[in-house]
């Protein structure tokens, strides 16, 4: 029984980091991409602004850059924990994993805009509609849907 627990606890971890690690790159990516006229060590040394501060950021090497990498990840990490962890109540609630991974899209940017931009270093920035809506959009496809969609699939065959 205590190895079939400890089995199903470390299944779900392996779980947790494999999507993590999806959606924490597939973000990354879209950031890179969308911004393709930035280098990606600068996308990185803004993540990193947040906690560090805009003029040790910029003015940081390669370490200000692997910081930003760092704080990236861990932040999609946390998202993808909570999010995995809750999927059951909100699919209950849903019954969609597509308009369960929208929802969870939403969230996020409303987490990330509303309270994680406003309480770091960051400078004040104005949302725009666009904007937003683009961001919001890419957070739904490169983290909510792809949490849903694993969550749901691990959920349903580990009631089996």
């Amino acid at each position: 029984m205590a190895t079939q627990l400890s089995t199903k606890k470390n299944s779900t971890l392996i779980y947790i980091l494999g999507v993590g690690l999806l959606t924490g790159t597939l973000d990354a990516c879209s950031a890179i991409l969308l911004n393709w006229q930035i280098k990606a060590a600068s996308i990185f040394k803004y993540i990193a602004s947040g906690v560090f501060g805009k003029t040790a950021a910029l003015a940081g090497g390669t370490k200000m850059v692997l910081w930003g990498v760092g704080f990236h990840y861990f932040i999609a990490f946390s998202f993808t924990t909570v999010l995995f962890l809750l999927h059951p109540m909100f699919f209950s609630w849903f019954r969609n994993k597509f308009l369960t991974g929208a929802i969870y899209g939403i969230m996020i940017w409303g987490i990330m805009n509303l309270v994680v931009v406003p309480l770091s270093n960051l400078p004040a920035r104005q949302l725009h509609l666009v904007s937003s809506l683009t961001d919001c959009g890419i957070l739904i496809i490169c983290l909510g849907l792809p949490i849903s969609y694993i969550a749901t699939g691990y959920y349903f065959y580990k009631a089996k």
